[in-house]
């Protein structure tokens, strides 16, 4: 089956607050535009400014409400996220041209699981349908750790098949899955992402700090960058930054936003006077 099949083979997706799983199917989902491409900001912890974005899938499903990413992954099957998959790409893809036209350069992220990666042409998918603009940044495909270990030579051939059509690779989720070091000697990723539970309380925590110092200088050795994600206050902010980590995604610094908000959102900056050393989420990639 490939990521096109209009399969009628039904998901299960939990119910609200206990009430039974309802039954549903991606190509429903699909068919009836159910999905919806959310995006936060990630911002450049050197410059103060924004450096991309990260796109996330919702569902708004007509009988449970707003499903998270998460919760929409979790309840589909290989051919199910292949689809989700595809469909996140080219939503990343065209929604880039949207940014760009309204005066916004930024190089978008998409979550990109193993499995798909395996029935899906990604190379010829974005090849197929990548902006035509000559300041297209390319893209960043996300796998988690603990997919990559799974089968780091496999992952190092994807990387570096992917690597000509502009198409980078960022570990997602690094320490969660307690992988050795020299299990990523060789593997060409861009971004180390640095799992939330160690960011979370990093400036008080001896264990959280110490994970995430690692952690950022693997990744500066390996000539990639670090992003901690889950920041929610100043103090762990302040914190990564000592440490000398390059991005940064939470909600202290902006929540994943529905396109249209998340565009309205940069229009406000962009236009708002700016407290020194706020962290500027509009300007810093904006075209002149």
């Amino acid at each position: 089956m490939t990521a096109h099949d209009q399969s009628e083979s039904r998901d299960r997706l939990p119910g609200p607050d206990g009430v039974a799983a309802i039954s549903i199917s991606i190509a429903d989902a699909l068919s009836n535009g159910w999905l919806d491409i959310w995006y936060q900001p990630k911002i450049d912890l050197r410059r103060k400014c924004l450096a991309g974005a990260e796109a996330f899938t919702y569902m708004h499903h007509p009988q449970t409400g707003l499903l998270r990413p998460e919760d929409v992954r979790g309840a589909l099957d290989e051919d199910g996220i292949a689809k989700l998959t595809e469909h996140a790409l080219m939503t990343a893809l065209q929604d880039w041209t949207e940014f760009f036209d309204a005066g916004f350069k930024m190089r978008l992220s998409v979550n990109v699981p193993a499995t798909a990666i395996s029935k899906l042409s990604i190379n010829a998918l974005i090849g197929t349908n990548r902006p035509r603009s000559e300041n297209w940044p390319g893209l960043i495909l996300e796998m988690t750790e603990d997919q990559i270990v799974r089968d780091v030579q496999v992952t190092h051939q994807i990387a570096n098949e992917l690597k000509p059509g502009e198409i980078d690779l960022a570990i997602d989720e690094f320490g969660a899955g307690y992988s050795s070091f020299s299990n990523l000697r060789g593997l060409p990723f861009t971004e180390l992402k640095l799992h939330k539970s160690f960011v979370r309380n990093c400036a008080v925590d001896l264990t959280n700090a110490a994970m995430c110092q690692t952690a950022i200088d693997l990744a500066h050795r390996f000539g990639s960058a670090a992003v901690a994600v889950g920041i929610e206050n100043s103090a762990d902010l302040q914190a990564l930054m000592v440490m000398g980590c390059d991005y940064g995604q939470g909600l202290l610094l902006a929540p994943p936003l529905p396109k249209g908000e998340f565009l309205d959102a940069l229009r406000q900056h962009a236009a708002a006077p700016r407290p020194a050393g706020t962290p500027d989420i509009a300007n810093s990639e904006r075209i002149a």
